[in-house]
């Protein structure tokens, strides 16, 4: 008998407490026998500059797993990490029903937000066709798309908020512990994620490595806006300006920079 595996696709950046919830409620319900969380390197809807690194998430999710109601049974994949990207679910599906379809049984689990774009997926029609999809409700989104075609699971776990707003606390230093795992807490914290400091320091590696893009110039730049540290923000601007003399974004910032300065030193002391 095949072993059934229950594929959640998704960034995982970073993972959190309503991503193991649900999971441990999948198991629950019989859905399957196994999670597989697969963490997607390259979302083809999300810019790269905007995604933690890959091998981090996948640290992040394999602690949260350790320490969920089923460490045996619900674990991170890096399948994507050696497949093509940008990451696209046919093409992990193919993967894996090639390799692996001899003794599992693949079924999908995503998000009612998720779920709002799957006819922009790569051959979503096919997906439809050769897998069980299982669809649970995230707030301000209802399953209108081929709703006779999946299940919906109306009683799954429901939590407020996401991955965006656990960033957003952690760069603002605000308590995460109630949204994510204590070893993925003590993980962020540690390595300085979504700070400003931990984010020049990506950025830096990024540049010093041959990435010449002018958002990683307009990003490190706003990183050091708000540091203070005027004269490398405009740097920054200045050199995404020279990569590309159009963008509006890294003229907006300079100009800001340069009126904060004008403004606080403006003596003969400080011309």
């Amino acid at each position: 008998m095949k072993k059934r595996m229950l594929l959640y696709f998704g960034s995982f950046d970073p993972i959190h407490n309503g991503h193991i919830a649900l999971a441990e409620y999948a198991l629950d319900k019989d859905l399957a026998d196994e999670v597989a969380l697969i963490i997607s390197p390259q979302n083809p809807f999300k810019a790269d500059i905007l995604q933690t690194p890959e091998y981090v998430r996948y640290e992040m999710a394999e602690l949260a797993c350790r320490e969920s109601r089923y460490p045996q049974r619900i674990l991170p994949s890096v399948v994507e990490f050696v497949l093509e990207k940008p990451s696209y679910t046919i093409n992990t599906l193919d993967f894996l029903k090639e390799n692996h379809g001899a003794d599992m049984e693949f079924s999908i689990i995503t998000g009612s937000d998720i779920w709002a774009r799957f006819d922009e997926w790569k051959d979503y029609e096919r997906i439809l066709n050769e897998y069980k999809i299982y669809v649970y409700p995230r707030k301000g989104y209802e399953v209108e798309k081929f709703a006779d075609r999946v299940t919906i699971l109306e009683d799954a776990p429901f939590v407020e908020y996401s991955s965006t707003e656990v960033r957003g606390k952690a760069e603002r230093s605000e308590d995460i512990s109630a949204m994510v795992s204590p070893a993925v807490a003590d993980y962020i914290v540690k390595n300085q994620l979504w700070t400003p400091a931990g984010r020049i320091v990506r950025l830096t590696s990024m540049i010093e490595g041959g990435d010449e893009r002018e958002i990683l110039y307009i990003e490190r730049g706003k990183c050091y806006f708000q540091h203070n540290e005027w004269g490398k923000a405009i740097n920054d601007f200045n050199k995404a300006k020279a990569i590309n003399p159009d963008n509006e974004e890294a003229k907006q910032l300079h100009d800001m920079v340069y009126e904060i300065l004008s403004f606080r030193y403006k003596d003969i002391y400080n011309p």
